[in-house]
């Protein structure tokens, strides 16, 4: 996927990291239209992720590094994102590709 400029309101992006501990048992529950929770690594992580969790909490992976960047500080200052489930993939593809969601911002005057 191309790159996502800092500050886009609205993107398509796959989640990475759906693979490890029991997060395969999540995404195998996840349908698109299904709603996600985006949170933030606390202040002060020099690199923060974004974490996308299912409806109830269960962690499902986290967004790529280059969106990270922007996304988590914007996130710190008030911006409140979500995410939406566009596709998901089955075991047979890769795991970087198999589960890809539409995520929305809304920005504040701060972001504007």
């Amino acid at each position: 996927m191309a790159s996502i400029l800092p500050g886009t309101r609205e993107f398509e992006t796959p989640v990475y990291g759906t693979i490890f501990g029991q997060r395969t048992k999540v995404v195998h529950r996840l349908s698109p239209g299904d709603r996600l929770i985006l949170v933030p690594d606390p202040p002060g992580i020099e690199e923060p992720n974004v974490w996308v969790h299912a409806p109830g909490g269960d962690v499902i992976g986290h967004l790529a590094p280059d969106i990270n960047a922007w996304l988590a500080p914007m996130m710190l200052e008030g911006c409140r994102c979500g995410a939406v489930v566009t596709h998901v993939g089955g075991d047979d593809v890769a795991s970087y590709k198999r589960l890809i969601v539409t995520v929305r911002c809304q920005v504040g005057r701060r972001h504007a």
